[in-house]
């Protein structure tokens, strides 16, 4: 009796071994013929999260903290004797340092000792290319106020010809804060908001060093950035975890390999913003 217990037990026990086996096979089967058909209907919009010292956040989130506003102080922007003068306020300088993206003369205009993007223009670039250095550059918002959010006096500054600092109108004007004024487009918010009203000249002073690739492509050294808006410190020895291309509504690029040095770039985003007084000191990495 004993006997055919032990194999009447065993014998159910193999069944109940097999019943499970049977059923996990027919709910994992299932789920991933109906998450391929899903797939391959409509791809999932690209989202991407960022951790920052205010928590974990959408690229490109209008709730992501806002950084305060303040009033800036009078500044000045003589370039030292041993700066590279890219923009001095003449078209002369404008024609022999400047170009489109492909060398050509470029469609901004000169206007008022100023370099003034025109829409559908494209960027303008120094025909000569940096690496780490030191960049000062005074910019200028149209008066007239048109549009909002990313639509209000939109520019940037590119530099490596890859990473952008925003230029944007962001005196009482809401947007997401890593597009804002000053920021690291689609990584970093700035520390405070320094913007002058709509119109007025602003300054940036940018100590930049830059990304460094090994052979294959990888990167080695991260690109940093300490900035200062009107005299300001907005961005404070920055180190980038990625790039900065805008790549969807909550996402932004990843690095890819770079020459050693590249173009200083000012971005055409159709609205009439002007620049001036443009100087450069090259650093070491």
């Amino acid at each position: 009796m004993r006997t055919t217990l032990l194999v009447a037990a065993a014998i159910a026990l193999l069944g109940i071994v097999a019943g499970c086996a049977t059923q996990k096979e027919t709910k994992t089967a299932e789920p991933v013929k109906v998450e391929t058909a899903q797939a391959e209907a409509k791809p999932q919009p690209l989202r991407q999260y960022l951790d920052t010292p205010t928590g974990r956040w959408l690229v490109h989130d209008t709730n992501r903290p806002a950084p305060p506003i303040i009033t800036p102080g009078d500044t000045c922007g003589a370039a030292p004797s041993d700066a590279i003068v890219l923009f001095d306020g003449t078209e002369a300088s404008m024609s022999a340092n400047w170009s489109d993206t492909r060398g050509n003369a470029s469609k901004w205009v000169f206007r008022d000792g100023a370099m003034e993007s025109v829409e559908k223009a494209g960027y303008i670039q120094t025909k000569q290319q940096f690496g780490s250095c030191q960049l000062h550059l005074e910019f200028a918002t149209p008066s007239v106020v048109k549009g909002s959010s990313q639509g209000r006096g939109n520019s940037g500054v590119f530099l490596q010809g890859e990473f952008e600092i925003q230029v944007l109108d962001s005196y009482e004007n809401k947007t997401y804060p890593d597009g804002q004024c000053g920021a690291l487009y689609g990584r970093a918010v700035p520390l405070v908001n320094a913007s002058r009203k709509p119109g007025e000249w602003q300054s940036y002073d940018i100590i930049f060093h830059r990304a460094i690739f090994d052979k294959d492509g990888k990167i080695v050294q991260k690109p940093t950035f300490t900035i200062f808006h009107n005299g300001v410190l907005i961005q404070d020895h920055v180190t980038l975890d990625g790039g900065t291309q805008w790549r969807g509504p909550h996402a932004v690029s990843d690095f890819r390999p770079l020459p050693e040095k590249g173009p200083i770039q000012f971005q055409d985003h159709g609205n009439p913003v002007r620049f001036r007084n443009v100087w450069l000191r090259e650093l070491k990495d």
